[in-house]
């Protein structure tokens, strides 16, 4: 079934044409990726098929029962609405029906009173069905998964910041469940334990998603077909991320070779006309002029092929310098805290030359804190960093600044360097600022740009360690290519922070993940480490099933507890349990449909109902804990 069909469709912003004709179809259950250039519509096609934006011509058909979410812009809410709030509001549907079911039972005095009852009995079937009883469950579930605390669904929402409010809006969305999901950017401002939570949810989603995203693993574990925006017409590539990569290489190299092939044909008849007009004329033969004009009418008919476009790659190196020793900075016993919250306790740990290492964790947890640890902007509460005597680092923090906002990107290079004009354009142009890029004002370069701004000018110091804050924050992917290429040129001790797993698997040769105080401290690359994580979970599952199993239960159905594991809390438990609240909740639902018109033992059903809906509430949570 079509859930979005696009034919035609045309979108201008003033002069410049953005959606030129674009076709496609998107069918009920697809998971589809949304890629394209920044600037090439695809936030605007969003917007066009939610209705916030118009467009100029096409066709655009959408079901009408079916029901689309854009997760683009914050709502606006009034300033005492908290963050939990905002997040219920998921829900106005299944308020409105237990308000109106309410309302009713202060009405109903009698059981007399049939209309009402049976008016009652349905809307409590359509409470069910919507899922009333489990809403606080699935709230728990999508903040828990999202990183949204319980302090932070009690404020505010107009005090939480932007990446807060935007993670509040995603859970938000998800709650409701829509037919279709229309995601823009969903990853920013979550961490990697986030993001794989939300992998997992959409993999499970039974809707249609349409994902916008720069994040390539992301894409990878979600989408299964992909449609790039490409001068304003749509490609279409069946497969994950790494399959378009593969095939948009394949179709690019074919392309080059028919577009070589078709040059080299077209020169031939070129030279064949020409050659024919001077034999006429020197034959003064009128019927040769004829076939000399035949071919270039022919010529003139053939589809030309387009030369493929290639996006040139950075050229550059840093200038790098070697140290003296391989023990580049020691943690030594380094204990790190602000207020009551220890981020790190106890610290030892030495990188040495050359190493390549990613530092993860949830937000919060003290990988920025780490950083400013080895630059001196921070100093330890206890313990000590020492850094060797010949380390020179470049230090990239995570919000890209210039003080000479206003200047010319031309200007700072030249001011900042003391160079000149030609060496400073020459520099910039191996960083893809060529020809009136130069004159740009820094205020005005995207984040992509400032990125490869602040790397041009940090890459002509020497150095020998680069230590990034998260690099590729809310670029787009030719940006993080361009980043990466740079990256690749060092050679010295690289040290980051990162939410980007591909940017990760790509460098790490070492990992170390901040939680609770601790750091984990893994020899190896990303996708090694992240085998082991998974093994080391699913050891202590099995762990846990095997003591589950030792067990044995109450006749009321409650565990009885064998030290030192509280077996209650053992996933298996859990569900027997709750299987056996919802074999009793369907016969509940049978009893109640039969007395519909007695109101004092409806009464006491719905209790009956209300009660075990609370206690399957309780269980799924502490079963969602053991997952």
């Amino acid at each position: 079934m079509t859930v979005i069909s696009v034919n035609e469709l045309n979108k201008y912003y003033g002069v410049n044409h953005i959606l030129k004709g674009l076709s496609f179809e998107i069918y009920e259950g697809e998971k589809v990726g949304l890629l394209g250039k920044n600037g090439s519509g695809k936030s605007t096609l969003l917007k066009i098929l939610t209705h916030i934006e118009p467009y100029e011509s096409g066709n655009i058909f959408v079901p009408a029962d079916m029901t689309l979410e854009i997760l683009e812009q914050i709502p606006v809410y009034p300033e005492e609405n908290s963050a939990m709030d905002v997040i219920s509001s998921a829900f106005h549907k299944i308020k409105s029906i237990k308000n109106e079911m309410t309302e009713l039972e202060a009405s109903m005095h009698s059981g007399s009173e049939s209309q009402l009852l049976k008016k009652y009995g349905k809307l409590q079937l359509e409470y069910e069905t919507l899922g009333g009883y489990t809403t606080d469950y699935y709230v728990d579930k999508v903040c828990n998964g999202l990183g949204i605390t319980r302090d932070l669904r009690n404020t505010p929402f107009g005090l939480l910041s932007g990446g807060e409010k935007t993670r509040v809006n995603l859970a938000r969305i998800l709650l409701m469940n829509p037919d279709v999901l229309l995601l823009d950017e969903p990853t920013n401002h979550l961490d990697i334990n986030a993001v794989e939570w939300l992998e997992e949810f959409l993999t499970q989603y039974k809707g249609t998603v349409l994902i916008i995203s720069h994040d390539r693993f992301f894409l990878d574990r979600t989408i299964t077909r992909i449609i790039e925006i490409v001068d304003g017409k749509a490609a279409f590539f069946e497969g994950n991320y790494s399959y378009y990569i593969k095939e948009k290489a394949e179709r690019h190299l074919s392309q080059t070779l028919q577009y070589v092939q078709q040059q080299k044909k077209l020169k031939q008849l070129e030279e064949a006309a020409e050659r024919m007009h001077i034999w006429a004329k020197s034959a003064d033969s009128p019927s040769m002029h004829k076939r000399a004009f035949a071919i270039e009418k022919r010529i003139e008919r053939i589809d030309k092929i387009d030369r493929p476009k290639t996006d040139r790659k950075i050229r550059t190196e840093f200038k790098e310098n070697t140290f003296a020793g391989s023990n580049i900075i020691q943690f030594n016993s380094t204990v790190k805290a602000f207020g009551t919250k220890t981020l790190m306790n106890d610290l030892n740990l030495i990188i040495y030359k050359n190493e390549r290492i990613a530092v993860i964790g949830n937000n919060g947890t003290g990988k920025t804190t780490f950083l400013k640890l080895i630059t001196g902007e921070l100093q330890p509460d206890n313990g000590m960093v020492k850094i060797g005597s010949s380390v020179k680092y470049i230090y990239i923090q995570q919000e890209v600044v210039f003080d000479e906002a206003e200047s010319a990107v031309l200007d700072i290079v030249r001011n900042k360097l003391v160079i000149g004009e030609e060496k400073a354009r020459n520099i910039l142009a191996s960083f893809h600022f060529k020809g009136d890029d130069v004159f740009k004002k820094v205020n005005s370069l995207s984040g992509g740009e400032k990125s490869r701004l602040k790397l041009c000018m940090l890459m002509q110091s020497d150095c020998n360690l680069l230590l990034l804050d998260e690099p590729t924050n809310h670029l787009d992917i030719p940006s993080r290519e361009w980043i990466e290429e740079a990256v690749s040129e060092f050679n010295g001790t690289l040290v980051f922070v990162s939410h980007d797993r591909y940017f990760i698997n790509r460098f790490a040769t070492r990992v170390l993940e901040f939680e609770n105080g601790h750091v984990i401290d893994y020899k190896g690359g990303y996708k090694q480490y992240s085998a082991w994580k998974l093994q080391k979970r699913t050891e202590v599952a099995s762990d846990l099933r095997k003591t589950t199993k030792s067990s044995s239960l109450f006749s009321d159905g409650r565990v009885k507890s064998h030290k030192p594991v509280d077996i209650e809390k053992t996933r298996s438990i859990f569900e027997e349990r709750i299987m056996k609240l919802e074999d009793r909740s369907r016969i509940i639902e049978m009893q109640m449909q039969e007395a519909y018109s007695d109101f004092i033992q409806l009464q006491e059903l719905i209790s009956e109902k209300e009660d075990l809906a609370e206690e399957m509430e309780k269980l799924y949570k502490q079963w969602y804990d053991t997952i």
